[in-house]
This record gives C-alpha cells, sequence and structure tokens, in this order.
C-alpha cells in the first residue's frame, strides 16, 4: 500500500505542489500538454474522478468545464489547499466532493460510475507491484464502459537523465541504497545532503504504463511525454518562451513530435490516454 511517507511528504511541501506547474514555462509545459489532451478526449460532460488531486489544480479545470468531480487523495493538506483554490475560483461548493484517501482503496465508488477518470501522479507512489495492478484494475472498474482514463507517472529513463544532469546526484550511481532505483525503478526515500529528497516511488518505463491498462481491458487512445523534446531542458525553453513567435512555433512542433515513440522513454512525465472497453 502507500507508505506514510508520501503522506508526510506531500503534507510537508503544501503550497509548493500548486506552485510547481506555474514556476517557470519548462514546468508550465506539463500543465499544457495535460491539459491539451484532456480538452481532446473528455467527454462533454459527467462526473469525473481526479484520483490523487492534491491542490486541485485540474479538478478547478474541470469543474469550470462543468463537470461534477470528485478529488482524492492521500493528503489532508493538499485536500485543504484543494478547498481553499476552488473556492477562489469561485467554483459552487456542489461541483466538487473531497476525499481524503490513497490508491488503490477505491472500493466505496460503485463499478461504471465515472464519466472520466484523471490519475495523475499517484500510480508512482505505489511500490508494490501487485499495488499497481490492482489500482489500474480499480480505476478502470469505476469507469464507465467508453470513459477516457487519463494517467500520467514519472518516467525511469528520464529520472536516469536526472542524475546524468545533476553534479550532486552522480554519486547515486554507485550509492547501495539507489542501486533498485536503477535496477527495477524502485526509489525509497532517502534524504539528500541539505535535509530534502524526493519520497517513496515507482518510475515507469512507456510499455509497462501501457500494458498495465491493456491488460484490463482498454483500448490505448494516445501516449505522450509531457515534456517531450524538451525533457530537462530547462534553461533553453525559459529563455526561448521569452519571445511570443518563437515559443508558438514551439508548442507547434511540440505537439507534432510528443507522441514520437522514439522520445517518449526521456520525458519525465508520461501520459496515457486509454478508453475503457
Amino acid at each position: 500500500m502507500t507508505s506514510h511517507t508520501v503522506r508526510d511528504y506531500y503534507d510537508q511541501i503544501g503550497e509548493e505542489e500548486w506552485k510547481r506547474l506555474e514556476q517557470d514555462p519548462y514546468h508550465q509545459l506539463e500543465l499544457l500538454t495535460n491539459l491539451h489532451f484532456m480538452e481532446k478526449y473528455l467527454p462533454e460532460g459527467g462526473t469525473i474522478l481526479d484520483a490523487g488531486g492534491g491542490p486541485g489544480r485540474y479538478t478547478i479545470f474541470l469543474a469550470k468545464k462543468g463537470f461534477k468531480v470528485v478529488i482524492l487523495d492521500i493528503s489532508a493538506v493538499q485536500l485543504d489547499i484543494a478547498r481553499q483554490k476552488v473556492t477562489e475560483a469561485g467554483i459552487p461548493f456542489d461541483k466538487v466532493d473531497y476525499i481524503e484517501r490513497s490508491l488503490p482503496n477505491i472500493s466505496l465508488f460503485a463499478d461504471n460510475h465515472f464519466d472520466a477518470v484523471i490519475c495523475f501522479g499517484p500510480l508512482s507512489h505505489l511500490l508494490e507491484e501487485r499495488d499497481r495492478k490492482l489500482a489500474a484494475r480499480e480505476l478502470v472498474r469505476v469507469a464507465k464502459p467508453g470513459a477516457p482514463l487519463f494517467v500520467s507517472v514519472i518516467n525511469r529513463f528520464a529520472v536516469f537523465r536526472t542524475v546524468l544532469q545533476r553534479y550532486d546526484l552522480h554519486e547515486d550511481l554507485v550509492d547501495p541504497h539507489h542501486k533498485r532505483m536503477f535496477d527495477e525503478g524502485l526509489h525509497l526515500a532517502h534524504p539528500s545532503k541539505d535535509g530534502s529528497g524526493f519520497t517513496d516511488a515507482y518510475f515507469y518505463t512507456p510499455d509497462e504504463l501501457k500494458s498495465s491498462f491493456e491488460e484490463q481491458g482498454t483500448e490505448i487512445l494516445a501516449i505522450e511525454g509531457c515534456e517531450g523534446l524538451a525533457a530537462h531542458l530547462q534553461e533553453p525553453l525559459t529563455k526561448l518562451a521569452e519571445d511570443e513567435t518563437i515559443w508558438k512555433a514551439w508548442m507547434d512542433l511540440h505537439w507534432r513530435t510528443c507522441t514520437e515513440p522514439s522520445i517518449l522513454g526521456t520525458a519525465e512525465h508520461l501520459l496515457m490516454i486509454c478508453r475503457k472497453i
């Protein structure tokens, strides 16, 4: 099941999770890409499960489009932030329900209940294979036949590139504590020298994410790398964004290439859209 370390991590970072997707053009790219594909595949209306919705950024987007949203998260702190942000956005209180719970424990929802399911991130915090498989099965179970599911995970190969990119992480390659991360994709919380560090996580490969939902009875509609060709290029992308015309040209290129199989594995975040058969 999900570790208490994960809950503690998201409780402690508070509003930083909300700010993460707007802090610079590079991080905004993840948000823009998720929204782009949601616009493309969302149904016209209904009720949506936002599993692991955190501070509510996607919940607000959905509620503004007229959906009823059930936001579920492991962190009470993140849900409190979501309530605040939803209120500030002027969304009626009856448009959003808040549930403190973690995957794969969503048995409270009936079969074929939601018109769409969104799960951006939580699968990457399930350390046991049986829990990841159960979570995929449960997310599909609660979706109506024909409903789209939007699932995002942290990409394993991109994590390896992060180690290469950051000088302070090079020793991780020979640190016994991180051996399972390079062998199996399993990251166990280990505070860095400055006291920070990411929480417990499991990093997927594109094929693994795809097969874990196909075997639950879904049809894959699209799979894309949120950062695409820009993965790990924070500085160049920020500089490029200073010119609106150049930024637009880049985004046009991004939409044409972010689903390219040859670059999927290096994007930091992987988004898959599938449909329940």
